[in-house]
């Protein structure tokens, strides 16, 4: 039930009509006397294999066949306990797929509002989880159950419409609930590795004069605003590969291409100090789909760079400089508005699940208030998906 990683203390649940008589099998109380695991208690113990003790524990029993094995935060003696439980035959869920399992057996919420409560717990910041909540009794749970309840009185079309906004409202509301990935690219020396060392707040990536020293995808993480966001400094594309590093360069440029593909903005960083090149047309077919701000770097310097020269489907350049953190401000605020971010309303409701955003789309095309009927309802009470 505890995160990954090292810890000082992880907890497993253990739940199911045969969870004390398998917890028997494994685990000896410290107290001489027989153990009683009645609802309320904890007893203190060790988790043995056999006749190995994997761990001193404390075993609470929550409930009728349901208990928390609480174990030293080790990864390996977390997954060790784990092997064991599937040795003597429990099924290993996530947390995830417990609290969902929990959730939906209590019969209190809808499949909507079961979601948020799931999604509360990936949602990398605080702005995120209000949105997630407000779905709970409210938000797209809310507008579900008034387009069932008024369907005879409204119209298919103002339902469409209404799904529109939502779809394109869930757009921005995803990114702030569970991050946005930036990708860095550009040409090579631009300054792309500066500026992602200047947003981190710290040296992630390695700065030199020499042409092309990113080989290989950097990433760091920062907060912008409402955005936790995945930085990727990528290598720069050359329109020509040199021997006898054709191979790595080739493969320097596949991993930039894969990661322009997933990434939800790009930050175009070109050299204001230098005249316009031609930009490497695998680069511009990549991202001319994206959202893309564009930046004149190293404004510190005597500007050369022709803006003229730029493809029509590109920002208005901002002009920054990394190395002297000037303009940083101001192109914060352009990609929290790329991301539509900025002005973005926390109550209103939004789709957070692909599950979801597959239904409104088809909502979107219903052609009878029959189908339209039968989506909705499936949106409020259909399978989860864990």
């Amino acid at each position: 039930m505890t995160g990954k990683g090292t810890g000082a203390i992880s907890t497993i649940e253990v739940f199911g009509d045969c969870a004390q008589a398998l917890l028997r099998k494994i685990f000896e109380p410290a107290a001489a006397k027989a153990a009683q695991l009645r609802p309320g208690e904890i007893l203190l113990g060790a988790i043995c294999d056999d006749v190995r003790a994997i761990d001193q524990v404390t075993v609470g029993c929550e409930g009728p066949e349901k208990f928390a094995i609480h174990c030293h935060g080790n990864p390996l003696i977390v997954e060790a306990i784990m092997q064991l439980l599937g040795k003597h035959g429990a099924s290993l869920v996530t947390a995830e797929q417990l609290l969902a399992k929990t959730l939906a057996a209590q019969k209190l919420f809808n499949t909507i509002e079961i979601e948020a409560k799931l999604a509360q717990t990936k949602a990398k910041t605080v702005e995120g989880t209000k949105i997630v909540a407000n779905q709970v009794g409210a938000g797209l749970s809310e507008k579900a159950r008034r387009w069932l309840d008024d369907i005879k009185e409204v119209s298919l079309d103002q339902i469409k419409a209404e799904v529109v906004r939502i779809l394109r409202q869930s757009q921005a509301a995803r990114l702030i609930t569970y991050g946005c990935t930036v990708a860095l690219t550009g040409p090579p020396n631009s300054g792309k590795s500066t500026l992602l060392n200047l947003l981190a707040g710290r040296q992630k990536a390695v700065v030199t004069d020499i042409k092309g020293t990113t080989r290989d995808w950097v990433e760091a993480t920062c907060q912008i605003a409402r955005l936790s966001v995945t930085l990727i400094d990528t290598a720069g594309l050359d329109k020509q590969l040199s021997e006898p590093q054709r191979e790595v360069e080739q493969a320097a440029r596949d991993k930039t291409t894969e990661i322009l593909d997933r990434a939800d903005l790009v930050l175009l960083v070109l050299d204001g100090s230098a005249p316009a090149e031609e930009l490497d047309g695998e680069l511009i077919e990549r991202i001319c789909d994206k959202q893309v701000v564009t930046i004149l770097n190293k404004c510190d310097l005597p500007g050369r760079f022709d803006t003229g020269r730029l493809s029509k489907f590109l920002s208005e350049p901002v002009s920054i400089s990394a190395k002297e953190g000037t303009g940083i401000k101001h192109l914060t605020e352009i990609i929290r508005k790329a991301c539509g971010t900025a002005d973005f309303n926390l109550q209103q409701p939004v789709c957070f699940t692909d599950r979801q955003e597959n239904l409104l789309g088809q909502l979107k095309i219903s052609r009878s208030k029959q189908q339209a009927t039968s989506i909705i309802t499936e949106l409020l009470k259909g399978t989860l998906c864990v």
